[in-house]
């Protein structure tokens, strides 16, 4: 109170109401090579990202043998569900439960390290439009995969965006932490959010209210990642951690907010 002075923060149009959504940590099983329950890869990035822009869509990845040929020996581990390594994509970030070739099981992260440079287009919002949900959240989503197995992949490719990864090892000291964010510094569940870096700036203590359905927050966080789905003032991704709570509560996430940014006097 002695040293800073709290600005709320309204959007362009005057608008002091805004939205608050979730995002976590998963983690995952995987396989280090392909077998029968694990099909579905991870890749860094392709060599020729940068001379493609944007890259093949995740429907051409998944189709044309062009993409193929571009990603073959950059696989880093495999998946056994399309659905979780979209998940992982869209959140950015997580923890591999890894069995590798010797059947040793270790802990990885995977980093952000480039996507496709095509649009991010949300599975929930394809699905709302055509009336198959009645909401957007994850736990609905998973509903009408469960329902419509033939359909899985009509889904995926509504979204052209891809998320390419880097492996980095998850020593115990860091395990503790979340992914680093767009500023560089590791993530803190509960305490970081991404934010809109056009308006309010990498390591801006925010002064965050919120109040609804799946929890009520009057809370000091961190403005210290960001999003492609994240633009606007009043606007932030709340991350919840790792493991199946924070999954829970980020996938169900979605209620107002208001905010004022902490400035020094």
């Amino acid at each position: 109170m002695a040293r800073l002075q709290p600005y709320r923060v309204d959007s362009l149009r005057g608008d002091e109401a805004g939205l608050l959504t979730g995002y976590y940590e998963p983690v995952i099983e995987a396989s280090r090579i392909a077998t029968d329950g694990f099909q579905v890869p991870l890749y860094q990035p392709p060599a020729t990202l940068g001379k493609r822009k944007p890259w093949y869509t995740r429907q051409e990845i998944d189709t044309l043998e062009e993409a193929k040929a571009s990603l073959k020996g950059r696989e880093i581990a495999f998946l056994a569900d399309p659905v979780a390594a979209l998940n992982l994509q869209i959140q950015g970030s997580g923890r591999l439960l890894v069995t590798e070739t010797s059947g040793e099981r270790r802990m990885v992260r995977l980093a952000f390290a480039g996507s496709n440079d095509q649009p991010y287009r949300s599975v929930g919002r394809w699905l709302l439009d055509q009336g198959a949900i009645r909401d957007g959240s994850w736990p609905s989503i998973k509903s009408w995969i469960a329902q419509n197995p033939s359909r899985v992949n009509e889904m995926l490719w509504s979204n052209p965006r891809v998320v390419f990864f880097r492996e980095q090892p998850l020593p115990e000291a860091e395990a503790a932490f979340g992914p680093k964010g767009a500023q560089g510094v590791p993530l803190t569940p509960g305490r970081s959010i991404a934010v809109d870096p056009l308006s309010i700036p990498y390591g801006t203590p925010v002064w965050l209210v919120s109040a609804g359905p799946q929890t009520s927050l009057q809370k000091l966080v961190i403005a210290q990642d960001t999003g492609s789905a994240i633009t606007g003032a009043v606007r932030a991704d709340y991350f919840t951690g790792w493991g199946a709570q924070a999954a829970e509560l980020a996938g169900r996430l979605k209620q107002p907010l208001r905010v004022w940014v902490l400035w020094p006097r």
